[in-house]
């Protein structure tokens, strides 16, 4: 019965993420053609290339590692397809994003296991988000932040980064000379800038960006930025993290199909570009205003995403 419970739930789900397409909305729709827009992978950034050599290995090694670590743990395999169905998404998005991460960005464990104890080892750990001596609170008490009253929680972290980048990147305001840099990075990574966590590699500021759709469709607790030991430790269990990962790629769907008109469902090289690149609603806006000039513009995948749909074929085998 619990399972047939399971079941029914994640059919809900998906069924609810399948209906929010109105027949208006995927009329509106343009689906982006299937592969690459690229003939040759683009270009690798240095640093990917630094941090791998490093380690005295390659990409090629990396990319095998990660796909026989989806190819073996079947237990993995069936947690990625029932959070892919509770979010309405193709699991194969998810399987892609695991991919890029891992290939370029960070060398995967060789058992989910691992991932579980290093998520517990920052329980009870006392540390906070903030920049020099003010914390993220008293940041978001300055007058700027004001306007930023949005109930939900993508809408509000959205405009808190909107107000971060008009307002205080790079510059000096109330004494305080701030970094030009994302915000993500300024107050959101006590250890050091550029780090993320996890089995999905989820970064701290996106995961409270989506902390209410996660809370809704996984029933894990809404995340507070006051409570940093937590939100780490959310990112970092794999449970947890694989939630959020599916929350990242439904939100970049959403945005594309009812931002730009562009429906990126069914090209997972995409979607990898995108939970790479990360800001899916600038990024929609962006393509809407050069489709709007005429013609048909589509995204284009970037190295991360050239590879999942370069070994797309190999990658669906792992379902």
């Amino acid at each position: 019965m619990a399972d047939m419970m399971v079941k029914l739930r994640q059919f809900l789900f998906a069924l609810t993420g399948v209906l929010a397409l109105t027949s208006a909305d995927m009329a509106l729709s343009a689906s982006v053609p299937p592969g690459n827009r690229n003939a040759e992978q683009p270009a690798i950034p240095g640093s990917s290339v630094r941090r791998t050599s490093a380690t005295k290995s390659s990409f090629d090694v990396k990319y095998e590692k990660v796909r026989d670590l989806l190819a073996t743990d079947r237990k993995l395999m069936s947690k990625i397809k029932a959070t892919a169905a509770d979010y309405g998404i193709d699991p194969i998005h998810m399987v892609g994003a695991l991919v890029g991460e891992h290939t370029y960005n960070v060398d995967a464990y060789d058992r989910l296991q691992s991932y579980y104890v290093k998520a517990a080892s920052y329980a009870g750990s006392s540390f906070r988000f903030g920049y020099g001596d003010e914390s993220i609170s008293d940041f978001l008490k300055r007058p700027q932040f004001a306007g930023c009253r949005q109930s939900d929680s993508y809408s509000l972290w959205t405009c808190r980064e909107d107000v971060w980048e008009q307002s205080f990147r790079g510059r000096k305001v109330g004494g305080t000379a701030f970094p030009d840099n994302r915000f993500s990075a300024v107050f959101f990574q006590p250890f050091f800038a550029g780090q993320t966590f996890g089995l999905g590699q989820v970064n701290p500021l996106t995961a409270l960006m989506l902390s209410d759709m996660v809370a809704k469709r996984s029933g894990y607790d809404r995340l507070d930025e006051n409570d940093a030991a937590e939100v780490y430790k959310a990112i970092m269990d794999p449970d947890h993290s694989l939630a959020y990962m599916a929350a990242i790629i439904r939100r970049s769907i959403d945005d594309y199909r009812e931002i730009a008109g562009v429906d990126i469902s069914t090209n997972p090289g995409v979607t990898a570009t995108l939970y790479n690149v990360g800001n899916s609603r600038q990024r929609a806006r962006a393509l809407a205003a050069r489709r709007a000039g005429g013609g048909d513009v589509w995204p284009e995948e970037n190295y991360y995403g050239w590879l999942i749909n370069d070994r797309l074929d190999e990658l669906k085998k792992l379902l």
